[in-house]
This record gives structure tokens, sequence and C-alpha cells, in this order.
């Protein structure tokens, strides 16, 4: 199975994605919709993309214009098709991979911190508990980017600020933003 890199460096490439149900990768209208709102973010951002999956989110970022991307995966089948596509597009100098859960290496990295973070946990896990840690890994300014089945619940923190929701079928995309410059 294959997925699409729409616009950037690697537009029109594509990357590998494992053969099976572990992995949901977004759908290129959402991907590309979602690409679309945040263009101003990208450049130069140093980006964390959790639950990576194929890792299509953070390779995206990097063909716009981020400056790095952390993947976080621990599916070990999709780990390794994310290293391989890291050396198929030429970026692994621009590319950290983690095969850990979220949440062992939000708690080995409390210092960690990102100027966008993608988090696209599997829709029959959501993990919020998980999720809602990785507000704690972001910028002053910072956006978080949570994609979630339906009209799910929406997480809450202080000094988190949610700035907007799109809902396209069955998937929902809820942005949020660190209070600060």
């Amino acid at each position: 199975m294959n997925v699409r890199l729409i616009s950037g460096m690697y537009g029109g490439r594509k990357i590998d994605a494992p053969d099976n149900d572990r992995t949901h990768p977004m759908s290129e209208r959402v991907r590309g919709a979602l690409f679309n709102m945040i263009a101003a973010d990208l450049p130069d951002a140093v980006v964390l993309d959790a639950f990576a999956g194929t890792g299509s989110l953070g390779f995206e970022a990097l063909s716009r214009g981020a400056k790095q991307v952390t993947f976080i995966e621990r599916d070990r089948l999709a780990a390794k098709i994310l290293k391989k596509n890291a050396e198929t597009l030429g970026c692994g100098d621009r590319v950290k991979l983690i095969e850990a859960s979220v949440n062992a290496w939000s708690k080995n990295n409390p210092d960690d911190l990102f100027d966008l973070i993608f988090v696209d946990p599997p829709y029959h896990d959501m993990q919020l508990s998980t999720v809602s840690k990785l507000f704690h890994h972001l910028n002053p300014g910072a956006l978080m980017l949570l994609s979630h089945p339906g009209r799910g619940e929406t997480l809450t923190e202080m000094g988190i600020v949610v700035v907007d929701n799109r809902r396209y079928g069955n998937a929902s995309l809820t942005f949020y933003r660190r209070e600060g410059a």
C-alpha cells in the first residue's frame, strides 16, 4: 500500500504504508485541507509526529518546509517502513525515529518541546490521557493537531486553547494552540 505526499519538495512522491489495519493513514483530502490550514506554522518548524504510523503527516510537513521531525511509533513493522520511507525520500538527516509508546517517550523526555505536534492515535484506542500529556511538549504559541473519530470529547488544559474544529466524514480534526508567543 502507498500514500502519496501532496505538495512541496516531496510532492507527488509515494511512501510505503503497512498493508494491514494497524495504521490508518489520513486520507489525501483531509491531509490536503489540514496542511493548507497550517501553512503559516510550517517554515522551519520542529515537529513531533506522535503515533506516526506511515509518517505521512511528518513527511508532508518536511516537504512543506519544516526543519525536522521526530516520529514516535511503537509498532515494529510501521517503524521499519517509516525508516525506509525516510531513506527513500533522502531526509534521514532531518528525521528522528523513536520506537516506543508515546506515553513512555513523554515520561522520559519531559523537556522536549515542539512548534507543531501531530497526534493521530488509533481510533479504537484514543489514549486520551497520553494525548493530554503532549500539551506539555508545546512551545509557547505552538500548535497541536488531534485527529479523532466523530465528535469525540475535546481535551482541556490550562494555557491551551482550541482554535479550530473540522469534520471530514467520520474523521475530525481539533486544533489546539499553547498561549503565549
